[in-house]
């Protein structure tokens, strides 16, 4: 083997390890091991179901709990408020960082969620804006309410992309759980 004109002996290259360096490098890796059979306590791992014509089925959704976001916490109350403020007084991008922030500290609140895909909406950022109200409703629970306002979002955002008839159906969930539209 040569390396930039260099000849290289291979057969003589040798590691030393010692006793205590050979254990740690053992602990490293089989904590490495463990670690990556962790569970994180995300979605489990399911098996594709198949027809019998051999066609992948979809599998069935989880049943969504129904347990509303816990109350939120005074400093996300605080910045809720000081993004509406911002909203208010023209500066979108700031209301935004502030619910972002927000959504730091409590991550599965829907209306956050919501909130945000709101802004984005205004900020003409209609594909975000439609990704954001589904992870709204997809924390939601009962909040029927929360759910109609982010179908309404959904069906405007559709509309803003050119989507008249996902807009449609959008605007139909959301008269179905009971609200105006927009």
């Amino acid at each position: 083997m040569y390396v930039k004109g260099t000849q290289l002996d291979t057969t003589s290259f040798q590691v030393r390890l010692t006793f205590s360096q050979v254990g740690a490098m053992l602990a490293v890796l089989g904590s490495l091991l463990l670690a990556g059979c962790a569970t994180t306590g995300g979605e489990p791992n399911r098996a594709p179901v198949y027809q019998s014509g051999g066609a992948p089925v979809a599998p069935a959704p989880e049943p969504q709990q129904n347990t509303p976001a816990p109350a939120a916490s005074p400093a996300v109350v605080a910045l809720l408020q000081d993004s509406q403020r911002q909203n208010d007084a023209g500066q979108p991008a700031r209301a935004a960082a502030l619910l972002e922030r927000a959504l730091r500290i409590e991550p599965r609140n829907a209306t956050l969620w919501q909130r945000l895909a709101d802004v984005r909406l205004r900020q003409g950022r209609a594909a975000q804006a439609e990704s954001l109200a589904l992870k709204s409703n997809s924390l939601a629970g009962t909040d029927t309410p929360l759910q109609a306002r982010n179908w309404q979002i959904i069906a405007q955002a559709r509309r803003d992309q050119g989507d008249v008839a996902g807009a449609r159906r959008a605007q139909q969930r959301a008269a179905k759980l009971g609200s105006g539209s927009r």
